[in-house]
């Protein structure tokens, strides 16, 4: 029998099922009551393989995701991104910046949405996705309240050949209004070049004096939070949540 993936392993918490409206690449958990309601736009990582079967959007970490938000009285949105490795001049290069246009395309449906209010927006990157945060960490719109990132990779790896404007370390350190609020989850067990570009963005940080909220998972992998079906995997995860509902708060 095939091992299932471990992106289709369930999700650490069991937050209650509800039902989501799925449109073009995104989607949508609604909390219960009227609005308009803060909302968190959740970018999954990459780049994705062209034959993957079942997109993020239906992956039990993502749905849980949405569903423990909206548990939070967050909007939630899911959205799929095309980080897909092409065909470039000099050989393979991994498209962030058609990713990137994605995002910012939901962003812009999301703000403009009655129930959301725009105002009030938070961005949850993981992994690969992490890539995705510099044009935010760099244009620092007033209404992004918050950026997460989950087990990111904050800087490409040798031969994936991006665009070099994709680089969130130096984001942080280049002029404009104050980067928004940084929560940063950190797991013990990472794969070294992975946590390389971590301890690099930390750095960053500290020389540009941006203060990041690290929340640690020391016997955590990459994917903790639907390969580690722990107390500390469901500690951090929830307490992850409950911060970006902090900033969103008014």
């Amino acid at each position: 029998m095939d091992e299932t993936p471990s992106f289709l392993r369930p999700f650490v918490l069991t937050p209650a099922a509800r039902p989501h409206e799925r449109e073009a690449n995104l989607d949508w958990y609604v909390p219960d009551g009227g609005g308009p309601h803060p909302a968190v736009v959740l970018v999954h990582g990459g780049p994705l393989p062209d034959d993957l079967q079942v997109g993020p959007r239906d992956w039990p970490v993502y749905r849980g995701y949405g569903c423990l938000l909206a548990d939070l009285g967050l909007l939630a949105v899911t959205v799929e991104h095309r980080m897909r490795v092409v065909a470039g001049p000099q050989g393979p290069v991994t498209d962030c910046a058609t990713a990137a246009l994605d995002v910012a395309s939901v962003v812009d449906r999301v703000r403009a949405d009655p129930r959301v209010d725009g105002e009030r927006i938070a961005l949850w990157f993981f992994s690969g996705g992490g890539l995705l945060s510099t044009d935010w960490l760099r244009d620092r719109p007033s209404w992004l309240r918050a950026v997460a990132l989950t087990y990111p990779l904050l800087a490409p790896m040798p031969g994936w050949g991006v665009d070099p404007r994709f680089a969130p370390a130096t984001a942080l350190g280049e002029p404009g209004a104050p980067v928004p609020p940084l929560l940063l989850t950190r797991v013990g067990r990472e794969r070294e070049e992975l946590a390389e570009t971590v301890a690099a963005f930390l750095d960053a940080a500290g020389d540009a004096g941006v203060r990041v909220e690290v929340v640690d998972v020391p016997g955590g992998q990459h994917g903790f939070d639907m390969l580690d079906h722990t107390d500390e995997s469901r500690r951090v995860v929830g307490q992850a949540a409950d911060w970006v509902s902090r900033r969103l708060a008014r």
